[in-house]
């Protein structure tokens, strides 16, 4: 356990510099982390925080906020990345050992990095059960990981925290629901070639497998969000031939500006989700092709 904490606390530290670091350089403030904290402000001043078109968060966001508020843009920023990457870590290591820690060369990772963005976090939540109301943060991405991953104590901390704001901003949910015609996204699952990933469905015993096509079907926005499909390789090997894979988009991004969403849908159709739906099925392969062990004193062995 204490090797642990000493790990996922370094990896907490080393992410949450960087990023500070790219943001500062950058001249960033907080990234996208700004929405989340102008939200805590307008929520402890109870007021309504969906005065522009540009907040699109829930409330629910804005409760992870708070404790932010208390320091300058970019520092804030980098702690709140720092600390989303420490707890993946943790969960991480606590679920599948260090060969795990290979998720964070996934390019999604390092694109959610340099704009200080939820899915590490909402990663966490799936492996730490106290941390699933961060779902609620980013409905989007935490849909998928809440209906695989909910346990009951999860469960009743997203009530909680839900009742929270619900306490300080009643009416905020009709006022965000206001802002969805403001969201631009693209499904997967309807940006070709993504009708494949229903093939999942072939595997529906497979967690893993709802997973993914649960995520095809909720809206997103950029690479960064696909970062969440990282929760289904399990082994060094799956997790490095994604990690792979995700670079393709990364190189691509750096040369080619993405004109629209269905071409930002199109490359992580094909740079992230396609390579998990293969991961998915090698991996009942394998299971398949797995000789019984017959156990010793059997009849007709020698």
């Amino acid at each position: 356990m204490r090797q642990r904490i000493l790990v996922a606390a370094a990896i907490a530290v080393c992410s949450g510099a960087f990023c500070w670091l790219v943001l500062t350089r950058l001249h960033q403030g907080s990234a996208d982390f700004y929405w989340t904290m102008r939200a805590a402000r307008s929520m402890l001043a109870h007021q309504n925080p969906y005065d522009t078109p540009l907040e699109q968060y829930p409330l629910t966001a804005a409760l992870f906020g708070i404790p932010f508020l208390a320091f300058p843009a970019e520092i804030a920023a980098g702690l709140f990345f720092g600390i989303s990457s420490g707890l993946l870590a943790f969960g991480l290591l606590k679920e599948g050992g260090y060969s795990r820690l290979f998720v964070f060369f996934a390019y999604p990772y390092w694109g959610a990095l340099m704009t200080a963005q939820w899915s590490p976090l909402i990663m966490a939540g799936a492996l730490i059960p106290i941390l699933l109301p961060v779902t609620m943060a980013k409905p989007q991405l935490g849909i998928p990981v809440f209906l695989t991953r909910a346990s009951r104590i999860g469960v009743i901390a997203c009530v909680v925290a839900l009742g929270i704001t619900l306490a300080l901003v009643p009416r905020w949910p009709l006022w965000w629901i206001g802002q969805f015609g403001h969201y631009e996204h693209f499904f997967p699952v309807l940006v070709l070639p993504g009708f494949l990933l229903l093939a999942a469905l072939t595997r529906y015993r497979d967690r893993d497998a709802w997973f993914l096509v649960l995520a095809a079907l909720v809206p997103q926005r950029w690479f960064f969000d696909s970062f969440i499909l990282w929760l289904i390789p399990k082994s060094r090997r799956e997790i490095l031939y994604t990690a792979g894979c995700s670079w393709f988009v990364g190189v691509w991004r750096w040369y080619h500006m993405p004109h629209s969403m269905t071409q930002v849908g199109r490359w992580t159709v094909l740079g992230f989700y396609l390579p998990m739906l293969l991961v998915i099925f090698m991996r009942a392969r394998s299971t398949r092709m797995k000789p019984a062990v017959t156990p010793r004193g059997t009849p007709g062995t020698s």
